[in-house]
Formats: structure tokens, sequence, C-alpha cells
């Protein structure tokens, strides 16, 4: 049944392809954390480890948000690995296994990645497509993320 919320369908419509995409740059982000953790050795390792992992905790319940927000929307999630790959913005790095601090650089500048582009996003969200939940859930999540891009920064420092 389609939801009658206050915005047309073509808003909608709009909201729920941008939560698609948001949601398939969640789950590359989420495999590349958890990438990491399995892979992470050296000095610091349990740190580490246990940092990804905690980085990857939070990722799942931010990517089973961003389906249940689709949902709400009155759309369908996306759940396949060649859906997330075909329309993430982030890209993926086959065959490669950086060292520690190579992965946290990678994670960090995914992480600003996300929220530059949660940012525009907001604004879509809010004037182009009158969708003010929207807006406010992204900001939710562009917190998150700026969160965890400080931290990583901190190691980086």
């Amino acid at each position: 049944m389609k939801p009658h919320i206050g915005i047309t369908d073509k808003n909608l419509k709009n909201s729920i392809e941008l939560l698609s995409i948001t949601l398939a740059d969640a789950m590359t982000l989420y495999t590349k954390t958890r990438k990491f953790h399995w892979n992470v050795t050296g000095e610091s390792f349990m740190e580490m480890h246990k940092l990804f992992e905690g980085q990857y905790k939070q990722l799942e319940m931010s990517i089973d948000e961003i389906a249940e927000r689709i949902s709400k929307l009155g759309g369908k999630t996306i759940g396949t690995m060649a859906e997330f790959t075909k329309m993430a913005r982030l890209k993926e790095a086959p065959d490669s296994y950086p060292d520690r601090k190579e992965m946290v650089a990678e994670l960090l500048k995914d992480h600003e990645a996300v929220v530059v582009q949660l940012r525009k996003d907001i604004e879509t969200s809010e004037e182009e497509n009158g969708d003010v939940g929207t807006a406010d859930f992204l900001t939710a999540l562009l917190l998150e993320h700026e969160s965890t891009a400080w931290i990583l920064r901190r190691y980086l420092s």
C-alpha cells in the first residue's frame, strides 16, 4: 500500500532512489571495514581489530535503518551485491590488502566522502523533494560518519 504522507509520488521515488544509493554506499563501507577487521596485523592489532569491529557494527545498524526508511516511504529495498556495487558511489579495492595505517586512511577518505555527499543529499531531500523526514534521517547519519571520521583522523595525527 502506498503511503499518503504529504509527499508527491515523484518526490517519494526520488527519496527512495537517494536512500538506495546511501544504502549501497553503507554496504560498501561495511564490507571494507569488515575486511580490514579480518586482515589487520602488526602493532596495535587488537586495538585496531576492536576499532573496526565497533565501526562495522555501527554500520550494520545504520544499514538496517536506511532499509527501513526506504520501506516507510513505500519503496522496495535493494539487497544484492550486484545492486549495491552498481549503485554505490564508494568503490571497493579487490585484491588490495593495505597496512594498518593505509586501512585507516582509506576508511577516513570514505567516511569523509559520505559526509560530503550526505550534505548534498540533505539539501536535495529538503528543498527539492519536500521530504524533511529523510533530510532529518540523513542528518543523523551524517553525524555518525563525522564522528567516525574524527576518530580515524586521530589515528593519523
